[in-house]
């Protein structure tokens, strides 16, 4: 059994990250963090999990993980909007850390093709669309997304993104590609949050044997 704590767990995210750990065999629940359940990190981490899972905000997300990281314990963080360059200060460290823009399979290969597509077609563009209470904009996964694109491309490419934040979404994301006389959309929709959920499971029970930490991105998983 992987012992896991939750940080957010009263958060959309945190609730359905606690429900699919306590429904999987292989995992326990110790330990909900959250300011409404008066229980922070540190408390939750004096549970003994083994891995924090962080659905926060922006701003607690680094601090949560130096915590977890300095307690022994290995950190997968689902928030996005910080700088994730900042997480180098986690390199040697005993503990590993996983950081992932988005955890459903989908959106993952919707990135990879859109880095194969973007090495092909002259100009492109992202629309993302989430529920209206998001904390970020441009999302975790469109940054991705954009990044891999012009990583991928031969030439200088530039891959605007445009947010849109409304009531009854929850994440999805169209790459919209085009060269002369033709387009190309690939598009992914998270249509539940139960959507992220394998993709959050997997990396709980994957990142002890990281082959290196902090590791961004959920493809590096799936091989």
């Amino acid at each position: 059994m992987i012992k896991v704590a939750v940080a957010g767990a009263e958060g959309r995210m945190g609730k359905t990250v606690c429900r699919a750990v306590e429904q999987a065999a292989d995992l326990e629940l110790v330990a909900r963090a959250d300011p409404r359940l008066d229980c922070p990190v540190s408390e939750a981490l004096e549970a003994g999990p083994e891995v924090l899972v962080d659905f926060t905000v922006p701003g607690s997300a680094l601090q949560n993980a130096r915590e977890s990281v300095s307690a022994g314990v290995h950190a997968v963080i689902g928030t996005t909007g910080f700088d994730v360059e900042a997480l180098s200060e986690f390199k040697g460290a005993r503990a590993k850390v996983f950081v992932a823009p988005n955890f459903a399979i989908g959106a993952v290969l919707m990135m990879r093709f859109a880095a194969e597509a973007a090495k092909h077609m002259a100009a492109a563009e992202i629309i993302e669309l989430h529920h209206a209470t998001k904390v970020d904009r441009p999302s975790g996964t469109a940054a991705r997304t954009a990044e891999l694109m012009r990583c991928a491309a031969d030439r200088q490419l530039e891959v605007p993104i445009h947010s849109v934040r409304l009531p009854g979404l929850v994440a999805h994301q169209e790459v919209l590609l085009a060269d002369v006389g033709q387009t190309l959309t690939i598009r992914h929709d998270s249509l539940a949050r139960e959507s992220f959920m394998p993709g959050v499971l997997l990396a709980i029970r994957r990142i002890a044997e990281l082959p290196s930490s902090p590791l961004v991105g959920l493809e590096h998983l799936l091989s």
